[in-house]
């Protein structure tokens, strides 16, 4: 067993990076760090200025905006200008009410937003939202993660204080006071770990089980969850542990990206990461008839996993999140399968083996798609270290020493696929829609 301050340390990143969400976290994020300026404006504003990093845009615009119907941007921060408490966090937006909605629609259609995308800045989780009201003005900066204000003062950021702030150099540096984390450290605490002192990762079942039973009652984003569980589907797929696997993870995407007023339990700034790092776990020990000890553990598994992940990754990235938490879910069902650490890292390497190079044009309905494709590349990669089955050091970018395939999968997805992420942007935003 780790040593009880290492494990302080981990639980605690755990309760940084693991947290209850309403919608997509970066809109949210937006509508956050709006609150948080019209606090310090201290009335409400006229105008709203909003100076974005190209990831925030990109992962923005096409989502839901949960009890509004509309999706992207201008409604976000309105409604966070308008109602908007930075206390609640990415639940920023929860005392939305009919009259507040139609209130925040007049604010856009009187042509009070601008957003912009922010130039001169390396950091890809970046929200400058300044606010102003006749002549006084108060801005707000998220960088780094979705609700790690850097800056929030009366007046406007001046550039020699931003590159004090946010140096060029250090702009996907971890934070220095979170505990370093490798395969073996994640393995250890998750397995050996007093169960009391990691029961509270149960809550990520709470939240996200119960977004995707939810979802089942209405009409969400393309419906993928409920097709799944149709006769239809039933009949290529089967009813089996397999489909309901994908169907419940698909099911809480569609309903989180199709703007219900649902919240999630997020891991490392996302929604959908949260969803895929606990449902596929969940269905599968409840069907697999696992005990809860194994539960508990096979969840802080999963989520740990995808927060190693991240760290070498970024917050935001050209890679496709559901590749990051998919492979944390591989370990948890390894684990659940009666597999060990060598098992564990066998599914890591088949994970890293096929889903590298999936990108991330944005966070919206067709989110789903992807995280059905990331459970089922868990599910295989979970299977085939069972039996023993293992990608090869000679074989692509898998290497022998499982934390260097890993790094090599996220300097691919945080250095080598930018230029992807630059075009990706670009082609988001030259369509006509």
């Amino acid at each position: 067993m780790l040593d009880k301050e290492t494990r302080a340390r981990i639980i605690a990143l755990i309760h940084k990076e693991v947290v209850p969400a309403i919608g997509c976290t970066e809109p949210m994020a937006v509508a956050l760090c709006t609150a948080k300026a019209t606090e310090q404006l201290g009335c409400r504003p006229e105008k709203i200025k909003a100076l974005l990093s190209a990831n925030i845009l990109k992962n923005a615009m096409g989502v839901g905006i949960p009890g509004t119907g509309m999706t992207g941007l201008p409604i976000a921060i309105a409604l966070g200008a308008l109602i908007g408490k930075s206390s609640f966090q990415l639940e920023v937006l929860r005392d939305l009410t009919p009259e507040s909605l139609e209130e925040g629609k007049r604010f856009i259609a009187e042509d009070r937003i601008d957003i912009q995308l922010k130039k001169g800045i390396t950091e890809k989780l970046y929200i400058e939202i300044i606010a102003t009201a006749g002549e006084k003005q108060a801005t707000a900066v998220i960088a780094k993660g979705h609700t790690n204000f850097i800056f929030v003062q009366d007046g406007r950021l001046d550039d020699a204080t931003l590159r004090r702030l946010l140096p060029a150099d250090a702009a996907q540096a971890p934070a220095s006071d979170d505990i370093a984390l490798d395969l073996k450290l994640v393995y250890d605490f998750a397995t050996t770990a007093p169960l009391d002192e990691i029961r509270f990762i149960l809550e990520t079942r709470d939240y996200n089980m119960k977004a995707a039973r939810e979802a089942i009652k209405g009409n969400y984003g393309h419906n993928l969850g409920k097709t799944i569980d149709r006769p239809l589907s039933k009949g290529i797929l089967g009813n089996s542990i397999y489909s309901h696997m994908i169907s419940r993870t698909a099911a809480a995407c569609d309903a989180r990206m199709g703007g219900a007023m649902i919240p999630v339990m997020s891991n490392s700034g996302s929604g959908n990461q949260g969803i895929c790092a606990t449902n596929p776990v969940c269905v599968f020990a409840e069907e697999n008839e696992n005990t809860e000890e194994e539960l508990i553990r096979a969840l802080t598994l999963s989520h740990l996993t995808a927060i190693y992940i991240k760290q070498s990754l970024g917050r935001l990235s050209a890679l496709c999140g559901c590749v990051v938490a998919s492979t944390g879910s591989s370990v948890g069902v390894t684990y659940l399968m009666g597999g060990d650490y060598s098992h564990c890292c066998a599914a890591v390497k088949n994970m890293v083996a096929n889903l590298t190079g999936m990108i991330c044009d944005g966070a919206k309905p067709s989110c789903s798609l992807k995280l059905t494709s990331g459970v089922s590349t868990a599910i295989l990669s979970a299977l085939l270290a069972m039996e023993g089955k293992c990608v090869t050091s000679q074989e692509g970018i898998v290497d022998d020493d499982i934390d260097r395939s890993i790094h090599n999968l996220t300097a691919i997805g945080a250095d080598a696929m930018c230029i992807t992420d630059e075009l990706v942007l670009n082609i988001m935003t030259s369509k006509g829609c």
